[in-house]
């Protein structure tokens, strides 16, 4: 019962604050504004991604583990 009652919070938790933004987006009426603000969140993800591997970079060359 308890298991149960978790999972269904995560659920709802997922669906009601992590999707929020998905839901706006694809709810939204113009297809340029989604696909703007699409690009910008894989323009984050790409600055991201570089950032840690070259974080990793730094620290394979310091010898750090």
């Amino acid at each position: 019962m308890i298991a149960n009652n978790i999972f269904r919070a995560i659920g709802e938790f997922c669906q009601n604050v992590l999707f929020a933004p998905h839901n706006s987006i694809r709810t939204m009426d113009n297809w340029w504004v989604q696909n703007t603000v699409s690009w910008i969140f894989v323009v984050i993800l790409f600055i991201a991604l570089f950032y840690w591997l070259g974080q990793l970079k730094n620290y394979k060359k310091a010898g750090n583990e």
